[in-house]
């Protein structure tokens, strides 16, 4: 009772006190602010997009300027063909490139300027990647392709995979490796089969937050796959890809092709939606 009296009547206490439930009302308002312009993005996207989905959207391909009808049949399967293959490109380098960080990290200094240049390329604008590949890949070929789409958004997947597989392996208690040490392993079996094997679904995490990532960057393909009208599954030509195809759509005078622009945008917005669902369900199964 005397402790209770006394924190009432002490100015610091009360000072902090203060601080503290200003520090959480502007908290709770910030959230609020955040979910409600979330919400309402959501909101018109569902309103204008849901009726554009439909049979003909995933039957049909894009239509020509000022027609009716038409689908998204060729960017679908564009998107779906250079995230698959940007996704087999970035997964294996991702994680290895991480179990030599978690293990030499600590001791090497390639490994030190690894891990400066992984962080350097999560925050470089995507246009800039896309711009390089330009320069490097399609200047030199003399074409766009899809190869070289799927060359530009891997190498926006790459530090993503590298980052999540590194931090997911320091969680690793070192009695584990200290275990497996005792018991004669190598330091490479250690860190494949012990610690990776213990993070697995963090490591799978990291893996589809990359794909969640690259799923819907534009600027890179811009310079790289350009698009394609028509459907193509030859990954050597130009190809046609959904954020491309909704920029364009999007900024034409064809009330049909901005439908469609609609219709795409929230097939994206809900399949990486899809995918961080899926990835925290991953989390919590692993930490159980």
């Amino acid at each position: 009772m005397r402790i209770e009296l006394s924190r009432s009547n002490n100015p610091v206490y009360l000072r902090r006190l203060l601080q503290h439930r200003v520090g959480i009302a502007l908290s709770f308002f910030a959230m609020i602010v955040g979910i409600s312009f979330l919400m309402w993005i959501l909101a018109v996207l569902v309103i204008n997009g849901f009726g554009a989905i439909d049979i003909a959207m995933f039957r049909e391909t894009t239509p020509a300027p000022g027609s009716d009808g038409g689908g998204l049949l060729n960017p679908i399967i564009g998107s779906l063909l250079m995230v698959g293959v940007a996704t087999l490109i970035s997964t294996p380098i991702g994680i290895c490139a991480g179990i030599y960080l978690a293990e030499y990290g600590q001791e090497s200094r390639f490994a030190q300027l690894t891990r400066f240049v992984t962080d350097i390329m999560l925050s470089a604008p995507s246009i800039v990647i896309g711009l390089f590949v330009y320069a490097s890949y399609v200047a030199n070929v003399r074409h766009f392709s899809g190869w070289a789409g799927s060359l530009a958004i891997a190498l926006i997947a790459v530090p993503v995979v590298v980052r999540t597989t590194d931090n997911m392996l320091g969680l690793v208690p070192a009695s584990l490796r200290e275990a497996a040490f005792a018991l004669g392993a190598p330091r490479w079996k250690v860190a494949t089969q012990v610690r990776l094997r213990a993070v697995k679904a963090g490591v799978v995490t990291g893996v589809l937050l990359a794909i969640a990532r690259i799923s819907g960057e534009t600027a890179p393909l811009l310079f790289t796959a350009l698009n394609n009208q028509f459907f193509s599954a030859d990954m050597n030509s130009p190809m046609a890809n959904l954020p491309v195809v909704i920029f364009q759509f999007a900024m034409s005078p064809y009330d049909n092709w901005r439908n469609l622009a609609w219709g795409g945008a929230l097939l994206i917005t809900f399949s990486v939606l899809g995918l961080n669902i899926l990835a925290r369900v991953l989390v919590k199964t692993g930490k159980q």
